[in-house]
């Protein structure tokens, strides 16, 4: 029996979970329980309410638009604590070979970062851009349900791909992006996220994560970049909504460009998320899934509908003009009655 893509993604969700749970306890980390539990209740009832669209009243729209909301809540949670466990595992920081990389290609940051700090206005634009990101998410999660709900487990099963991969790539060879390695960025400049962040993270790998919890969780993960990739699978999942598909293009286009100066990344953390991108979707779009049994949303009675109206002269009468050969029918003419 195959399962259908949602079974897949809860099956993995559950997984990663049951994962976390025990590597927490049995490495006696610190969680903060009541914060993970109030968010997986949350993502439970969502969770339950896209079951109840599915099965006991079908309605495929709201049925994906509850899953998709409840799944990346469910599996952010999960792979966001994976990332914090895996903080005690990580091997050796590769940001001083990544930045080598970013000026042999002629990419520098620190003359990136000055020339941004002389035009006030085009940074606080890229601020916005930048921290458009999840709204964009969200609001994709609500389109494609109500335009073309299949999609929206696709686009959900994307997303949990490339961010087990990122994380994967993260654990064997960790980086915290540009701002880890110069430190200083021009004073008074508008970021979303600053070299004090990129030192934060640093001392996470090197004293441990402490008290995890998902209301201070941080995005520990510079190569590649998953805001990056996340702004690539929103471009590419909006390219058939008619009247989203150009404003997606272009603002996750600006995204791309501003990764770099407001997420503090190296050039390769976007170049590296094209190919993690590709190779999610390459998963996901070629990947032949189980239709859901779900009955369609709109019903047709297909009874047959009579009206009462004139009949014909001579439907069920033998005329005059019929053959005198021709053997009656069994219908008796009083059943013509109408004429």
């Amino acid at each position: 029996m195959r399962l259908t893509l949602p079974g897949l993604l809860l099956a993995l969700t559950a997984l990663l979970a049951a994962g976390d749970a025990a590597w927490a306890v049995l490495g006696h980390f610190q969680l903060d329980v009541g914060a993970y539990l109030r968010l997986s209740l949350m993502a439970m009832a969502l969770l339950a309410g896209a079951w109840l669209y599915r099965t006991v009243r079908p309605d495929p729209r709201l049925a994906a638009m509850l899953f998709g909301t409840g799944f990346l809540c469910a599996f952010s949670l999960s792979a966001s604590l994976l990332n914090y466990l895996l903080l005690t595992h990580a091997g050796a920081r590769i940001d001083v070979p990544l930045a080598a990389l970013d000026r042999a290609l002629g990419f520098d940051w620190p003359q990136l970062m000055a020339w941004m700090a002389e035009h006030p206005r085009l940074n606080a634009a890229a601020y916005i851009a930048y921290g458009s990101m999840l709204p964009q998410v969200a609001l994709l999660t609500v389109v494609l349900a109500t335009q073309q709900p299949a999609q929206v487990y696709r686009f959900s099963a994307a997303l949990a791909l490339s961010a087990l991969a990122c994380i994967g790539i993260w654990s064997l060879a960790p980086s915290f992006g540009a701002f880890s390695v110069y430190g200083a960025t021009p004073p008074h400049m508008l970021l979303a996220l600053d070299p004090a962040y990129g030192r934060e993270l640093v001392r996470l790998l090197k004293d441990g994560p402490g008290l995890i919890s998902p209301g201070a969780a941080k995005g520990l993960i510079g190569f590649p970049s998953y805001h990056a990739v996340l702004a690539l699978l929103v471009m590419w999942h909006a390219r058939r909504l008619r009247h989203l598909r150009v404003p997606a293009i272009l603002l996750n286009i600006a995204v791309l460009l501003v990764t770099p100066i407001q997420g503090g990344h190296h050039l390769m953390d976007v170049l590296g998320a094209v190919l993690v991108a590709a190779l999610a979707l390459f998963m996901v779009e070629k990947r032949q899934f189980a239709k859901s049994p779900v009955k369609p949303w709109i019903v047709v009675n297909k009874t047959r509908k009579f009206t009462i109206a004139p009949v014909p002269e001579g439907l069920f009468r033998i005329t005059a003009e019929q053959d005198k050969g021709t053997v009656p029918a069994p219908i008796k003419p009083k059943l013509s009655g109408f004429s």
